[in-house]
């Protein structure tokens, strides 16, 4: 049951898809072409909080339009986008590592090895986070496929 609500999640999640030299982290996933609902990606890395950004500090990658609180987050990103960025293209960790596709939710975070994961609801979150080792290596081996499906179901 819970797969079925979650793959049903898929076809309702909006698709940006950029394929192109060193954009490989893509397809972003976002609302109204704008990544992960506003956030600032850096802000999780820098001020440990998710915040939301500004539509006064933005730049586009992978597709996407990304939001910062200032100036010097945005600039951040934009020197090394892959550092900040949630892994996945921004839809749940867990979810990649149960081999299926959900929206991720920034208010739902994990840091681990200085990359940013994002999880659907509060029980993937803690799922994730039971064994980040194995989920994470789990998430990674799905990826690659999870995202072929993606850019299928977006042309």
């Amino acid at each position: 049951m819970q797969k079925v609500l979650v793959m049903s999640v898929f076809f309702l999640v909006p698709v940006v898809v950029v394929l192109g030299a060193g954009q490989q982290e893509g397809p972003v996933n976002t609302t109204d072409g704008i990544a992960i609902e506003g956030y600032d990606p850096v802000a999780y890395h820098t001020m440990d909080a998710p915040v939301e950004g500004s539509a006064t500090f933005t730049t586009d990658w992978d597709g996407a339009t990304w939001y910062f609180v200032s100036a010097e987050h945005r600039d951040l990103f934009t020197d090394d986008p892959e550092r900040y960025a949630p892994h996945y293209g921004g839809y749940c960790a867990q979810a990649a590592a149960q081999d299926q596709v959900a929206p991720g939710d920034p208010e739902l975070w994990t840091i681990e090895g200085g990359r940013l994961f994002l999880n659907y609801n509060a029980r993937y979150q803690r799922q994730f986070r039971s064994d980040l080792p194995e989920n994470i290596a789990a998430a990674d081996r799905n990826w690659p496929g999870l995202r072929a499906g993606l850019i299928e179901a977006a042309e």
